[in-house]
């Protein structure tokens, strides 16, 4: 018997990248596992990567999950610092990948989500103790990219505050409840997150997601929500964009509602007194 480790590689809602196209990375207990795993793969993927022991390709799968993590944490770290000093993080980051070797761009937002990037880091993080060794970066990442949600919320209620209401009694509508745009996936989604953090201070929580129709209990959440609809914006104190699905039209949600607290640049481009970016 042969084991061999192949870490997996996946990008959920990106379709411009085939998946035959995406290089395999494999990692074998010994020469001949490799070989018979390279020959496998070869029959799907264009690309076959081999390296010497499953460790290897375990430690690659981490490195390219902290990679991202560690990345995201900066920009999220900076967003919030940008808005004291009155300059457009968005346009700063549009600014800096213009440079054509040295950066490539992240973008803030309200938290991580998925099972990758928040969580696996931190595998890592609990094995370097076995070898006394502490993992700063990981962590301080974690606890950047995990107080995000509460940065939301304090913005949120300062939203609120500058139109004399407070948070608990307003009526809020989230929108989006997946961890990313445009796929049906709410794994540490921080969505659950705000929600349930807007509700702890009385906040009145409705949210709509069309991937989502309804939403019950998991591992760390215990929401029992169906998704409301789009028809009556009016009715809420304010809306939040927490996921930029596609389909919404960001222009009309902005015409047809009170407050819009936009936490993902989707409302680039609208200038409005109703929009509140954060």
């Amino acid at each position: 018997m042969h084991v061999v480790f192949s870490p997996e590689r996946e990008d959920p809602g990106n379709d411009l990248v085939a998946r035959h196209d995406i290089p395999k990375v494999v990692g074998g207990c010994g020469p001949a596992a490799s070989e018979l795993a390279a020959a496998m793969y070869s029959a799907i993927f264009h690309t076959v990567v081999p390296v010497s022991t499953p460790a290897v390709a375990e430690m690659t799968k981490l490195l390219e999950n902290i990679y991202r993590c560690v990345n995201i944490a900066l920009v999220n770290e900076l967003k919030p610092l940008c808005m004291r000093m009155g300059i457009d993080i968005y346009e700063v980051i549009d600014a800096a990948k213009t440079k054509p070797f040295g950066f490539h761009a992240f973008y803030p937002g309200p938290g991580l989500g998925g099972h990758c990037i928040p969580i696996d880091p931190f595998y890592l993080s609990s094995k370097a103790k076995e070898f006394d060794f502490r993992t700063r970066f990981i962590e301080l990442a974690g606890e950047i990219n995990t107080a995000m949600p509460y940065f939301v919320l304090d913005r949120i209620g300062s939203a609120l505050n500058e139109r004399s209401k407070a948070i608990k009694g307003s009526k809020v509508l989230v929108l989006g409840l997946a961890y990313k745009r445009d796929i049906d996936d709410l794994r540490e989604s921080p969505s659950l997150t705000v929600i349930e953090l807007q509700r702890e201070k009385g906040a009145v929580v409705s949210y709509n997601d069309p991937y989502f129709p309804s939403v019950g209990r998991g591992r760390q959440y215990d929401l029992n929500m169906i998704s409301a609809p789009l028809d009556d914006l009016a009715q809420f104190d304010a809306v939040v964009i927490v996921t930029d699905h596609s389909t919404y039209d960001y222009r009309a949600i902005v015409e047809q509602s009170q407050l819009v607290v936009d936490t993902r640049n989707a409302t680039k481009g609208i200038q409005s007194p109703k929009i509140a970016r954060c």
